[in-house]
């Protein structure tokens, strides 16, 4: 089904099992696109359950001939971070490391962490300065990843914009020391203008849990963050299953 909002695409797949082979073959799809047009494949990998299959299915994939990727030319980074050391249970990196990096023969430079066991604003600007490098954004140039992965929690929060947080109206940094009240802590986060300069944004969401903030967020007002994540030049993807999808009306 496709929106009728220029570049968003709705994408619902029948139960969670066919959204994280979609979810996989899109990504495939980006990663070979970058790597013939530029080299190679950026990618900022999200946490939580229904991008940790998709990861496993990404691992697999790597013994199929049809889907193997050219690991030395993809570099992985993380679009939000939880203030915490790599190996606590709450890290993305760690849960990314489990059911994809550490399956998978990639070059350790090209995984590109956050250092979120130091103080959370050190890990921010440390990790901006890493975009930095990597990319060389000219002068009122941001970052420009080929693919973001992001989800939706049941707040419309998505990477760690969280309602009513300070990041939501950061418009210089690139990457933020986020406080999230509701937790009483530090999450480090990519901001809006790294998210919307993304050549592909590809949002997943699962389960009859998020139906009715699916809905919200696709066919109602914007007052959620996730909303406000719109490539200016770029795709806008989001892909879920039937459960989650139940609501849509368009």
């Amino acid at each position: 089904m496709t929106d009728p909002i220029p570049s968003r695409e709705i994408r619902i797949l029948p139960d969670a099992a066919t959204l994280n082979r979609a979810a996989a073959d899109e990504f495939i799809r980006c990663a070979r696109e970058a790597i013939a047009a530029r080299g190679r494949f950026a990618v900022a990998l999200s946490g939580g359950s229904t991008p940790k299959a998709v990861y496993g299915l990404l691992a697999a994939d790597q013994a199929d001939s049809t889907r193997r990727l050219p690991l030395e030319n993809i570099h992985f980074f993380f679009g939000d971070e939880r203030a915490v050391p790599p190996s606590d249970p709450e890290s993305n990196y760690r849960m990314a490391g489990e059911s994809l990096l550490s399956n998978i023969p990639v070059p350790p430079e090209n995984v590109h962490r956050v250092k979120a066991e130091l103080d959370a604003k050190t890990a921010a600007g440390l990790y901006q300065e890493e975009l930095r490098r990597f990319f060389h954004p000219g002068a009122g140039e941001w970052p420009r990843f080929d693919l973001i992965m992001l989800g939706m929690g049941p707040d419309g929060h998505t990477a760690s914009l969280f309602p009513d947080s300070l990041a939501l109206s950061e418009r210089s940094l690139l990457v933020m020391a986020n406080w999230v009240e509701k937790f009483n802590t530090y999450r480090i986060t990519f901001t809006y203008p790294v998210l919307n300069a993304a050549a592909e944004v590809m949002f997943l969401v699962s389960g009859a849990g998020k139906a009715e903030m699916l809905k919200d967020v696709l066919e109602g007002p914007e007052i959620y963050p996730c909303q406000r994540v719109k490539p200016v030049n770029g795709n806008l993807l989001w892909m879920v299953d039937q459960p989650a999808g139940r609501l849509l009306t368009r």
